[in-house]
């Protein structure tokens, strides 16, 4: 029991500190990444947003890389934070950060107006573009599946390998969407139904599978790549390619703020510092060379 302990304590750090953070607080965040600010992007700000001088951004912190809750479990870090930190200070302005308490608000937070954007691993789909807006930001076409070492799964690069197994996968999230779609394959093609456990992020999935409870987990590679790398019973043991729409920077529908998120966005791509934020956190391989918004993601 205390190996376990001391095994699950990244996981721990990383994504469970919902209970202490209520949703909705202004939590403090860090990022050790900054560029200047360009006035002529600055005036593409909403008026409102001028005013105030800051963006609302809502998040549900899960693991690193993408976002988290640093050592102190009160200071948001990550992938998103970078990003949005750099956009909002080369519009000339600051961002404050919200936890949602979950992934499964972050729709409705934006579509309430709770949320000015958010950030958090969210895929662009058809179905949400009905929902939110999108402007792109990191290539998701590579997922991860994780397992216990010593349950010795043959590396894999197909969802038709896990026909008749167990696999878990986050609410709300694509990968659950997939695996929905890979079980019905399986079945057409005369094989066993692939089990699906669904659990409330990923953390909660990740314990599950070092814990014996579920013997499989999918979801972001470099999420799940950088658990692997802390919990010595876990193993990549699927790497899965998909043709997916980019992870996204989410608003409400025809938001005023759209146009000068993504030209901030494309101003960091061309001078660089995007690549620097996604190489800072070994994920490179994720980068876009151009940030596009709602339909044309597509």
């Amino acid at each position: 029991m205390k190996l376990l302990k001391k095994l699950l304590l990244p996981l721990v750090i990383a994504g469970s500190v919902h209970s202490v953070w209520a949703a909705d607080q202004n939590v403090p965040f860090s990022s050790s990444f900054h560029v200047s600010a360009d006035d002529a992007l600055k005036a593409k700000l909403p008026e409102d947003i001028l005013k105030r001088g800051y963006i609302v951004a809502g998040t549900n912190p899960n693991t690193p890389p993408t976002t988290f809750y640093m050592a102190d479990n009160k200071t948001l870090a990550g992938r998103e934070i970078d990003v949005m930190t750099a956009v909002a200070e080369r519009l000339g302005v600051a961002v404050q950060w919200r936890d949602t308490g979950g992934f499964d608000n972050i729709i409705p937070g934006l579509k309430s107006g709770r949320y000015d954007v958010a950030l958090s691993n969210i895929n662009a789909t058809k179905a949400r573009l009905s929902q939110v807006d999108f402007v792109g930001y990191f290539d998701a076409s590579r997922l991860g599946i994780i397992s216990r070492k010593d349950a010795n799964v043959a590396p894999f690069t197909s969802l038709q390998d896990t026909c008749g197994k167990q696999v878990g996968a986050g609410a709300g999230t694509t990968q659950l969407l997939r695996l929905d779609e890979a079980s019905k394959k399986c079945v057409a093609d005369g094989k066993p139904a692939i089990t699906i456990a669904t659990f409330p992020d990923r953390p909660a999935g990740v314990q599950a599978v070092v814990s014996g409870r579920v013997a499989m987990f999918f979801g972001p590679y470099e999420g799940l790549t950088y658990q692997v790398s802390k919990v010595p019973v876990l193993a990549m043991s699927g790497q899965i390619t998909v043709n997916d729409a980019p992870v996204s920077i989410a608003f409400p529908k025809a938001s005023p703020l759209e146009d000068a998120v993504q030209a901030a966005l494309n101003s960091l791509i061309k001078d660089g510092s995007y690549q620097k934020i996604l190489d800072k956190w070994n994920i490179g391989y994720g980068a876009m060379k151009e940030a596009k918004r709602n339909e044309e993601i597509f």
